[in-house]
């Protein structure tokens, strides 16, 4: 039996998607693998430890988890988890490995990976690297464009460029001779289309770019591709397996946040998706070398754009924490490959045991011993 600790929450604008996804992820624990320890992590940042009776009731009901503030925990270098004590001190919360349950900033960006890193514990999901690189929109497609991939062209924006009038014309007229309009603007890093927005023409790109950047350091434009919008999960550490892909057809006008997680009738979600099967390869091979440019492990769900005008596959941007509710298409995706839900975590225990094995093998201390 192994105790995994399942942290939820977090100073994110998808702070209301993980209680959902960590709800979900806990039912489909196989209770005779696997002992749950929830920790939900507040809006403010704190960590908390969530008491048996939390755990009892998620596992028995069908809504999302809260987070419960009384009992600290923090992560102390060196020694895994610590809960705080009714006089002040702290004692172990012995734990076998974490799944981060966090979308978004301080969580899916390597923050918390790097955390875990130095408290000396297994997670699931990518690194500290790869969750970077995958929460940055703009490192991840520079990335691939190294690597020969396709990918829907960008323009990075920083606050810098809205400092004056002058220097707002002159973006406008630059995403016009490339992209023409309309275009579409998003936050660099963030997640499940916070801060995003199309924009019809020059006139309304400030705002959208001020509004982008209320999530971000840097906004992304990008041309407005009319395009039928494919996802692919992927799942693996060395040798990362890509299953058949999933479309998502949104009723509002895009894909936005309300679509996925507001409106119950927001988008169709098809596994497998209607493309051809030279599509479904491609999309698949696509994915996987993907994943491998931008070092992740364990999970991903990679999201493309095919083009209904010419057909071309187009990568979009990649999630290392994908959404794990009951509707998520990540885990619609590996059960219609053959990995049930509750298969999918223990894996995912799996591999995040794996890893750490293998970097529990690294030799930190070289340099240390050579000086003796």
């Amino acid at each position: 039996m192994k105790r995994i600790a399942i942290i939820y929450g977090g100073r994110s604008g998808e702070h209301e998607v993980s209680l959902v996804s960590a709800a979900s992820i806990l039912r489909n624990l196989d209770p005779k693998r696997f002992e749950a320890v929830l920790v939900g992590a507040s809006k403010e940042g704190p960590w908390y430890l969530q008491d048996e009776a939390a755990v009892a009731a998620a596992r028995a009901g069908k809504g999302p988890l809260s987070v419960a503030k009384g009992v600290r925990v923090f992560a102390a270098p060196g020694e895994g988890l610590v809960a705080e004590t009714s006089g002040g001190g702290l004692k172990a919360l012995p734990v076998d490995l974490v799944f981060p349950v966090l979308h978004g900033t301080f969580g899916e960006d390597g923050t918390v990976q790097g955390l875990l890193e130095i408290a000396g514990l297994p997670y699931v999901g990518a690194g500290v690297l790869g969750s970077a690189i995958g929460m940055d929109k703009e490192k991840a497609k520079e990335l691939w464009l190294g690597a020969g991939l396709p990918v829907v062209p960008f323009i990075a924006v920083r606050m810098s460029a809205l400092n004056d009038s002058e220097s707002i014309a002159a973006l406008g007229r630059k995403v016009g001779a490339r992209f023409h309009w309309p275009c579409f603007v998003k936050p660099s890093s963030a997640g499940s289309s916070v801060g995003a927005s199309k924009v019809e023409s020059a006139e309304g790109l400030e705002k959208a770019l001020r509004s982008a950047l209320e999530w971000d350091e840097k906004a992304m434009i990008e041309p407005f591709v009319v395009a039928r919008e494919i996802e692919c999960a992927v799942l693996g550490n060395e040798g990362p397996v890509a299953f058949a892909p999933g479309e998502v057809a949104p009723t509002h006008e895009f894909y936005d946040y309300d679509a996925k997680y507001v409106d119950p009738d927001g988008a169709r979600l098809e596994v497998p998706a209607r493309i051809t099967g030279e599509q479904a390869e491609r999309v698949k091979a696509v994915a996987v070398a993907a994943y491998r440019a931008c070092e992740l492990s364990g999970m991903a769900r990679v999201d493309f754009f095919i083009d209904k005008r010419t057909g071309e596959v187009l990568l979009n941007e990649v999630n290392t924490i994908p959404g794990f509710t009951g509707i998520s298409m990540y885990p619609r995706m590996c059960e219609a490959g053959g990995v049930p839900y509750p298969e999918l975590i223990s894996r995912l225990a799996d591999f995040a045991l794996e890893r750490h094995a293998t970097r529990a093998k690294l030799n930190y201390m070289k340099c240390a011993s050579l000086l003796r």
